[in-house]
């Protein structure tokens, strides 16, 4: 017959044996909670760890900050007839005499079929020297040309047609259907209008970004934003150059999630809560769901009002803790902002631990029953 001191020394000789293989260091996805907290300033490590809550929601929800100078915004749309260098004017004149200037004897009309505005906008007719084009109408170089020519040749008629676009025009490239160099026409002298002309974008529109360069001035916007907000549907300019791409922010998600990996943004702007969702939600077999952890560099200004001081200096390393058990931890997690470069992290319950131990001793998380026994005597 087994002995109670017998039985106690095989209880004795299983509690050894499960602590003597959580010592050697179970496979897990990460650090645990105390290990997380033991990293904090707090306790002497380089770490603010700090509890999500109303006040916490409201001065880290910073918005990505997109849009256009009102240089972009302020600029005129051009008339769909104003010459810019590079375009090409037909001229053609009439003159009432014999032996007129510009053409052979007995012809009254001179036409000159492909006159190129230069580099810096001027054209030259012979007679009437260097003329200014570019930012004129055909109509106003009509006028200039006559005035000057009409003191050498009598009651000139001058006509001045314009190759519509043929200087005007704009690039775009990345994800629009078709990538290339447009001319601007009466139809097409908006972002929005452009854009459709090259036959739209490629990109899902809540993630679009329209990016256009013109000279020196950069300006960036959502492109959704072209539709909600009327003044960001610019002008265009001769030479503007449009980009269009997918948004580029990603986080990490890691631990007792659906899944782990980098995970580019769905939308402008995405909470925790619609973080976890999108990597599969919680473990459901292994996540913790008061260990949910978000690591960030925090920058100074943000890291001084989350933790109510003015002293701290430079980007601070944050770790914000999401308890979705609480009554409030789940608006907490649906107001928190996730942003770029964020890590998602999800530590493992106490539980998950324990039966990795006592699978390491029996090979199996089942055997716990033969461990019960084993204790009893049976």
């Amino acid at each position: 017959m087994i002995t109670h001191s017998s039985r106690l020394a095989k209880c004795v000789a299983v509690v050894a044996a499960l602590a003597i293989v959580a010592s050697c260091g179970l496979p897990r996805s990460g650090p645990n909670k105390r290990e997380i907290y033991s990293g904090s300033v707090q306790k002497e490590g380089d770490s603010f760890v700090v509890a999500v809550n109303d006040r916490v929601t409201r001065a880290t929800a910073v918005d990505l900050a997109l849009g256009f100078s009102d240089k972009f915004k302020n600029a005129g749309v051009l008339g769909s007839d104003v010459i810019s260098p590079g375009d090409t004017l037909s001229l053609t004149i009439w003159e009432n005499v014999d032996q007129p200037l510009l053409g052979p004897e007995g012809q009254v009309a001179a036409v000159l079929e492909t006159v190129q505005v230069d580099g810096s906008g001027h054209i030259f007719v012979p007679y009437a020297g260097r003329i200014r084009a570019a930012g004129n109408t055909p109509e106003a170089v009509r006028r200039i040309i006559r005035t000057k020519l009409e003191d050498q040749t009598p009651n000139p008629q001058v006509e001045v047609r314009r190759a519509a676009g043929n200087g005007s025009t704009v690039s775009i490239a990345g994800a629009v259907a078709g990538q290339g160099v447009y001319p601007i026409e009466r139809p097409t002298r908006t972002l929005s209008a452009m854009l459709a002309n090259a036959g739209g974008i490629t990109v899902l529109p809540e993630v679009a970004q329209v990016t256009v360069t013109r000279g020196k001035e950069t300006g960036k916007i959502w492109f959704q934003d072209l539709y909600d907000n009327p003044r960001l549907d610019i002008a265009l300019r001769a030479g503007d150059r449009i980009l269009v791409e997918a948004d580029t922010r990603a986080f990490t998600a890691l631990g007792a999630t659906g899944t782990q990996t980098r995970m580019t943004f769905d939308n402008q702007a995405i909470s925790a809560i619609e973080a976890i969702a999108q990597v599969g939600g919680l473990s459901t077999t292994a996540a913790d769901p008061k260990g949910v952890f978000v690591f960030r560099n925090e920058p100074q200004n943000i890291a001084n009002a989350v933790l109510g001081r003015d002293d701290l200096i430079g980007a601070q390393r944050m770790v914000y803790v999401l308890d979705l058990t609480k009554p409030n931890g789940m608006f907490h997690a649906r107001d928190f902002v996730i942003r770029d470069d964020d890590t998602l992290y999800v530590t493992e319950a106490p539980f998950t631990q324990w039966d990795k131990t006592i699978s390491a001793l029996t090979g199996s998380a089942s055997s716990v029953s033969g461990l019960t026994t084993l204790g009893s005597g049976g």
